[in-house]
């Protein structure tokens, strides 16, 4: 009975391994990409009780279950270790305070549309006092639970929605643009803007939350999403930062390729994964929210904040414009990428549906 259960336990991680390697943009495949963590620690588990098992009774020793778990366990290491100390940072630290002004704090908080605890987010806000705050799925109620903390912010970009996909970027400095845009969906607003910071420097800010995948539904909205964006952001002249809760993890193919196309860094990597999701079960958790930055970039700070009744965690970053960054600069987008990417995104901008998961708020 032992060999069964952990040769079946086995065979589960190294099917769950493989099918994200699948070119397949369908939230049934694309869903395995979010619990590597998960795999990771079901496959150490069954070499732990293979081993004990083997030592207790040699005849309960499988070569296959040993085989599958290791192969498992070997795979989705490479997926998530360069999230971990043990790789080379890709943002370097910044090593002296900016002088002149030339730095810039975000917070960035899925709030979830449904929870009612606005008193922990409004609180975290009046502590932090980030720069820039960022938060996604506020609705009419949010914004005016939000409206005091916000107050001594310079600007407030609004578009409350109750569909789940509504969205407010507050700022504390100038904004010499302030634009919400519909990328792909008439429903599913960003937001894209120049903050002018007090040296002088401008810097563009897009915040966006495309849609989640669906084991019963394609994934080209969220792809094509997060793709087309990397392709403004190789356009981009200016120092960029992209921000959201993208739906997607960090190590999965379509964030990759983003990388690649946009040029743009993850300041995790070298650090940690940072889960942000989901914040009410320990167990169920992967990296979800994101602050990419362009190569003008240096690391003052990188936090997960507390839970604030979301079943996201809030990020918080702090970033220093440098004139000589330490980075380690993503790989170049092959002629690939960039096809894939036009063609991912001349597909949905042809077609008419409704966003994915704006029902979910009435649980």
């Amino acid at each position: 009975m032992t060999r069964v259960v952990l040769d079946a336990a086995a065979a589960v991680c190294l099917v769950v391994t493989l099918l994200p390697l699948v070119p397949v943009a369908h939230g049934a495949v694309r869903v395995f990409d979010f619990a590597r963590l998960q795999v990771i620690a079901l496959s150490t588990a069954v070499l732990i009780c293979a081993g004990i098992a083997s030592l207790v009774s040699p005849a309960t020793a499988t070569f296959a279950a040993v085989a599958m778990a290791a192969g498992a366990l070997a795979i989705q290491a490479g997926y998530v270790l360069p999230f971990t100390p043990l790789w080379r940072r890709q943002t370097a630290d910044c090593a002296t305070e900016p002088e002149d002004g030339a730095s810039l704090s975000l917070l960035v908080c899925n709030v979830k549309q449904g929870n009612d605890d606005y008193a922990r987010v409004t609180t975290l806000v009046d502590e932090r006092r980030p720069d820039i705050a960022i938060f996604m799925e506020t609705n009419a109620a949010w914004a005016e639970a939000l409206r005091p903390c916000l107050s001594d912010f310079e600007e407030v970009v609004a578009y409350p929605q109750s569909n789940s996909y509504g969205m407010i970027l507050a700022s504390r400095l100038p904004l010499k643009e302030r634009d919400i845009q519909f990328l792909l969906n008439e429903e599913v607003p960003s937001i894209s803007c120049v903050v002018a910071l007090p040296g002088g420097e401008a810097v563009r800010i897009v915040a966006l939350h495309p849609e989640p995948p669906l084991p019963s539904r394609d994934t080209m909205g969220r792809d094509a999403e997060i793709l087309l964006v990397g392709e403004m952001a190789r356009d981009e002249e200016l120092p960029m930062i992209v921000t959201g809760d993208l739906n997607d993890v960090a190590w999965s193919r379509t964030t990759r390729r983003f990388m690649r196309i946009s040029r743009l860094l993850d300041p995790r990597q070298g650090r940690g994964v940072y889960n942000t999701f989901d914040a009410r079960r320990w167990y169920l958790r992967w990296p979800l929210d994101h602050i990419f930055h362009s190569s003008d970039f240096e690391l003052l700070d990188i936090e997960r904040m507390p839970f604030v009744g979301s079943d996201h965690f809030p990020m918080y970053c702090r970033f220093a414009l440098s004139k000589a960054p330490d980075n380690e600069p993503p790989e170049d987008a092959t002629e690939a990428d960039l096809e894939e990417a036009s063609e991912v995104v001349r597909v949905e901008k042809n077609r008419d549906r409704p966003p994915a998961g704006t029902d979910w708020e009435s649980e």
